[in-house]
C-alpha cells in the first residue's frame, strides 16, 4: 500500500471518529436541554437529523413499567395527553396497554403514528363488551351500558398477563412526576392493590367539602340492604378513588379479585346495592367492597383529584397544582371542555389530532 493510500485511510478513520464524537455531544446536549425545557413535543433543530431511536429511546432501558389506560372515541384527546405527560416526564421504560373498542382503534393508531408519540411503546387491545354480559344492567340508557370501558380495570391481569405489577390510570389525568416513583410504591404483604384515600392529606386541604358523601362508603353503597349489612363495614369509612391503581397482579390472581368484583356486579343487578346519591362512579362500589381495609396507600400527591368538580378544583392554589405529581379531573368538568379548572396545564401535554376529528373546546371558540 502506498503512502498516499495509508494517509487517505488515516484521514477517513479520523473523520469517522470526529463524527462519532460530534454525535455523542449533540445527544448529550439534547438530553440536557430536554431537562431544562420540558415542554411537550419540543424537538430541537438538530434532533430531526438523528435517528429517533437514538434521540429519545436510548434512555428507555431497565424494567418495563406496564400502564393500562382506556380509550373511548369521544375522549381520545385525553388518552393522548395522559400518555404524552407520562412519556415526557420520565425516562422509565413505560409500555402502555390501551383498551379501546373496534370503532376507535384505527383513529387511535393514526393519531399515535402521525405525531410525536410514534416512538412510545404501546399495544392496542380491543375490549369486548360482551365480557360484561349478565353483570351490569341491560338498559341501554344506563351509564353501565354506555361506558363498558370503565370496567376494564377489573380485568388487569387478563390484559397484562406477564407482569407482576401494573398501573391503571383513568384517561382524564396528567402525570407531572416520574411514573417510576409511583410504580415503586410499596404494597403491604397480601395486598393486591394500592389506592389514594379520599380523606388523605391532599384532599383534606379544603377541596372536597363540596362533594357531599363522595369521600366515604355511605356515598357509594346502600347500607340498608341486607347484603351490605352482612359485610360489617362501617358506613363512614373513608372511600378511595380507583382512577389511579397500583396493582400487584400476582396477588390479584391468587385472591381471585376479578371474580370477587364480578360477584358484586352481578348481585347489584339483582338487589340494587348502590347508594341513591351516587354520582357517576358505577365501578367504585364493587372495588370498595372487595378492598375494604385490604389495600395499601398511594402518596396523596400521586392522585390530586376533584379538578373536574365545581368549586372543588378552584380551591387549589397554582403552587399546589404545580407540585402535584398526578392531577385528576374527575367530575363533570373535563380539561378539554370550556369550564374546567387548570385546563392550561392539560393543554401543555395535548397533542393535536392529525385527522382534526377531536379538538379541545375553549371559551373563545
Amino acid at each position: 500500500m502506498t503512502l498516499r493510500r495509508v494517509n487517505l485511510v488515516i484521514l477517513v478513520l479520523l473523520a469517522v471518529a470526529f463524527l462519532i464524537i460530534v454525535q455523542r455531544n449533540l445527544l448529550n446536549l439534547s438530553d440536557f436541554l430536554h431537562k431544562e425545557s420540558p415542554d411537550a413535543g419540543l424537538i430541537l433543530p438538530f434532533e430531526s437529523e438523528l435517528s429517533p431511536d437514538l434521540r429519545r429511546e436510548s434512555v428507555r432501558k431497565g424494567e418495563e413499567i406496564p400502564v393500562l389506560i382506556t380509550a373511548a372515541e369521544d375522549r381520545l384527546g385525553a388518552v393522548v395527553a395522559a400518555m404524552n405527560s407520562i412519556y415526557q416526564n420520565s425516562k422509565a421504560n413505560v409500555v402502555f396497554t390501551i383498551l379501546t373498542l373496534n370503532d376507535t382503534a384505527d383513529h387511535l393508531k393514526l393519531w399515535l403514528s402521525k405525531t410525536s408519540l410514534k416512538n412510545v411503546k404501546h399495544k392496542i387491545i380491543i375490549f369486548k363488551p360482551e365480557l360484561l354480559g349478565g353483570k351490569i344492567s341491560n338498559d341501554p340508557h344506563t351509564l353501565e351500558a354506555a361506558k363498558p370501558l370503565t370496567f376494564a380495570r377489573f380485568y388487569l391481569p387478563a390484559y397484562i398477563p406477564e407482569a407482576e405489577k401494573a398501573i391503571y390510570l383513568d384517561d382524564d389525568v396528567i402525570v407531572q412526576g416520574d411514573i417510576q416513583e409511583l410504580y415503586e410504591t410499596s404494597l403491604k404483604p397480601g395486598h393486591a392493590a394500592a389506592f389514594s384515600d379520599d380523606c388523605d392529606s391532599a384532599s383534606a386541604k379544603g377541596i372536597i367539602r363540596g362533594a357531599g358523601n363522595q369521600n366515604n362508603y355511605i356515598g357509594f353503597l346502600d347500607f340498608k340492604k341486607e347484603a351490605i349489612k352482612k359485610l360489617g363495614m362501617r358506613a363512614n369509612t373513608c372511600s378511595f378513588n380507583p382512577g389511579v391503581i397500583l396493582a400487584n397482579l400476582t396477588e390479584w390472581k391468587n385472591q381471585n379479585i376479578t371474580q370477587q368484583l364480578e360477584h358484586w356486579m352481578e348481585l347489584n343487578t339483582q338487589e340494587d346495592l348502590y347508594s341513591k346519591t351516587l354520582a357517576e362512579s358505577i365501578t367504585t362500589p364493587p372495588l370498595l367492597i372487595v378492598f375494604y381495609k385490604r389495600h395499601s396507600a398511594i402518596d396523596p400527591l400521586w392522585h390530586v383529584r376533584h379538578l373536574g368538580n365545581t368549586g372543588a378544583g378552584n380551591r387549589y392554589s397554582a403552587q399546589f397544582v404545580k407540585a402535584a405529581k398526578l392531577l385528576h379531573w374527575n367530575g363533570h368538568y373535563k380539561p378539554w371542555g370550556r369550564t374546567s379548572s387548570f385546563s392550561d396545564v392539560w393543554d401543555k401535554w395535548y397533542v393535536p389530532d392529525p385527522t382534526g376529528r377531536f379538538a379541545p373546546v375553549r371559551r373563545h371558540s
